[in-house]
């Protein structure tokens, strides 16, 4: 317990926007990677995939937050707008990547996709619940809305990220164990939050 409350002290002193700074980091190195041809035989896809693996990172390091504060007293709650923010924009990407690189703007085989493709229609319902978390993820959002309503839209993570997860799940051929593991990490972390702490 010692432990930990040293570590909330010293996190207390660290701001949180170098986090911004640091999760640009992987697009600079994707970008890199891009444009030296080391994504593979297929650099779109393959920079589509860790775009929307990160993302999926992230949003699982949002719903953390709340369980570490609950069981172990590890206080990260200054960081989890940023990380959501962070994960927003990763998630935006992996998007973007799929419709200007990969479909290059053919609106009629996106709206096929999105309509005949389940796992194409889960990821884009599951991006449409992030939209108003990510445009709401400011403190003026918070006054005009009130805590009590921003928090009630704000449990729309709840339904967003495991849509993610499943996103992965039903997008890799066969049953893949990586996908499974997200999203059972997923859905364990939201179980926790019903759980109640034993004293």
């Amino acid at each position: 317990m010692q432990v930990v409350q040293s570590v909330n002290t010293g996190l207390r002193r660290i701001p949180a926007w170098p986090l911004y700074i640091l999760g640009a980091l992987p697009v600079v190195l994707l970008v890199v990677q891009l444009f030296a041809g080391q994504l593979g035989a297929d650099p779109v896809k393959a920079l589509e995939h860790k775009m929307g693996e990160i993302g999926l990172q992230l949003l699982v390091a949002g719903l953390a937050i709340t369980p570490l504060r609950k069981y172990l007293g590890l206080n990260l709650l200054k960081f989890r707008r940023a990380i959501g923010v962070l994960a927003f924009f990763y998630i935006l990407g992996h998007l973007v990547v799929w419709l200007a690189l990969d479909i290059q703007f053919l609106w009629g085989e996106i709206w096929t996709d999105i309509t005949k493709r389940p796992y194409i229609t889960v990821g884009m319902l599951g991006f449409l619940l992030l939209l108003p978390l990510a445009i709401t993820s400011n403190n003026l959002s918070l006054r005009r809305l009130g805590g009590m309503n921003w928090r009630k839209l704000h449990k729309l993570t709840y339904l967003a990220v495991p849509l993610g997860a499943i996103h992965f799940v039903m997008l890799v051929k066969g049953w893949q164990i990586e996908p499974l593991i997200y999203l059972g990490i997923i859905l364990g972390l939201i179980a926790l939050r019903y759980v109640p702490r034993r004293s």
